[in-house]
């Protein structure tokens, strides 16, 4: 795998002149050490814009030019596109990066189109885990999932800043449907950037590098940054593929964790800090300490994730991870993910440095936040159960009986939906695999005899409530 790397990049350093193999120990490398280019918009050369190999980062001087050193084994070169600027991207796929082994140059120049608003304050939308198996499946996201964004995108208005981002399983396995997610994204309307996941891996051709190369041809590199406003965006590859088929772990290389250090270095403490990875850092990622230290300082932190199909909000060190419910729900055998949270994506809102947000049920209004269910005790009691799928140690969730107001008990179990469509070998059809997850985000009371109306208020920490009733 190295050694291709190194040929194709000798074959670009040379102008497209195949060499002989005594010129692999690098004395052709000696006449051309550097890569050089210019970033533009509307012909004028644009200062402090950070440029990377992967490897290394650098920022853009007053005229606009930058310089990078040669690496064999680099594969882009990848502009972080400066807030008040467009995404460059291509039918929707984020695109802005270079592949140097197809431009046939050392002179890599970027032309940047500037905003026609300031975009201090814009929203995202995180799509966790689509995982396409088939035309199926594929059918259904074009049929329910990309509608859905669709109709959110025509509610912000014409000209809204947004833009979203994959965390990962574009795909289930079979990468020839990559084609399908794109016609998705052009579909939707909106820039999004790509993470890889561990189903989007070629498997069996190696180990963890040579796992991603068809991700790489069709998305290019698989860490990178991008900001807007005084947000600082950052995607990251945090699946290890361990050389066998669908044998991987969370863990992000060493390499990654030096390049994300440089990137910081030019991104003020005070900023919005958006980490995007798939595999959950706070309890999926082997070294996520690292992870932590390279983050300490940062006022304002976010971990976007998913993989693990349910729904979980998780404060690591002052740091918000948010681990998404998924766009397939329990692989697309119905509405809902393990932990009965709805088949659906994120959606947040950015003012400044602060962020705001919510969870988005494929299908449902945004401000259905809560479901309700009664079952029977074992000892003849009613109980109410209250899913409350966004839930974070800032909410509170109340529970009333007419004008009575009835103790809720936080616990962790099942969704009873869950229960009902999931639970045993022979559901859901035709995966039935996909099993009910245990989930702290359900409350519980008991019913006063003679109780015809309940009603369960949760309140968000950021004072939004939301409401769901019962009726008996």
């Amino acid at each position: 795998m190295q050694r291709r790397k190194f040929v194709a990049n000798l074959f670009w350093l040379t102008g497209g002149i195949m060499v002989g193999s005594d010129l692999l120990a690098g004395s052709s490398l000696s006449f051309r050490k550097k890569i050089k280019g210019t970033i533009r918009a509307n012909g004028e050369g644009l200062s402090n814009v950070v440029v990377s190999n992967g490897f290394d980062v650098v920022i853009t001087d007053r005229d606009g030019d930058y310089t990078l050193p040669v690496r064999p084994e680099a594969e882009f070169i990848s502009v972080s596109t400066p807030s008040g600027y467009a995404f460059p991207a291509e039918k929707g796929i984020s695109r802005s990066y270079v592949s140097l082994a197809e431009a046939g140059k050392n002179q890599l120049d970027f032309n940047l189109v500037p905003l026609d608003r300031e975009d201090n304050e814009h929203q995202f939308i995180i799509w966790a885990d689509p995982q396409v198996k088939n035309k199926k499946d594929v059918g259904k996201m074009m049929a329910e999932s990309v509608p859905d964004v669709k109709q959110l995108v025509n509610a912000a208005g014409n000209g809204a800043l947004l833009h979203g981002i994959t965390v990962g399983d574009l795909m289930w396995d079979d990468l020839s449907l990559f084609g399908d997610y794109d016609k998705a994204v052009e579909q939707m309307g909106i820039p999004f950037f790509q993470c890889i996941g561990n189903h989007d891996m070629d498997y069996n051709k190696g180990g963890d590098e040579a796992s991603d190369d068809s991700f790489r041809r069709q998305y290019g590199p698989t860490y990178y940054s991008f900001n807007r406003g005084k947000a600082h965006y950052v995607v990251m590859d945090d699946v290890r593929y361990l050389g066998k088929d669908r044998d991987y772990d969370g863990h992000i290389s060493q390499q990654q964790l030096e390049w994300l250090k440089k990137d910081l270095a030019y991104i003020s403490k005070d900023h919005l800090l958006i980490i995007c990875v798939h595999i959950p850092v706070h309890d999926g990622v082997k070294n996520n300490q690292e992870l932590y230290d390279l983050l300490k300082g940062y006022e304002h932190v976010h971990i976007m994730s998913g993989h693990t199909h349910y729904n979980k909000n998780v404060i690591r060190n002052g740091i918000y991870e948010h681990n998404h419910g998924t766009v397939c729900g329990a692989w697309w055998t119905g509405p809902i993910c393990g932990d009965g949270t709805p088949s659906g994506y994120g959606v947040y809102s950015v003012k400044g440095n602060k962020l705001t947000w919510q969870y988005k049920g494929t299908g449902s209004h945004i401000d259905e936040q809560v479901k309700l269910f009664v079952e029977k005790s074992q000892d003849g009691e009613q109980h109410l159960i209250a899913n409350v799928w966004n839930f974070d140690p800032e909410w509170k969730v109340e529970c009333r009986a007419g004008d009575q107001r009835l103790p809720l008990l936080q616990f962790k179990g099942f969704d009873p939906h869950a229960t009902a469509t999931l639970l045993g070998p022979e559901l859901p059809k035709p995966r039935g695999f996909a099993e009910p997850k245990k989930t702290d985000h359900l409350f519980r009371a008991v019913l006063p005899a003679g109780a015809t109306t309940v009603t369960v208020t949760a309140t968000d920490r950021f004072g939004k409530q939301y409401t769901a009733t019962y009726n008996s």
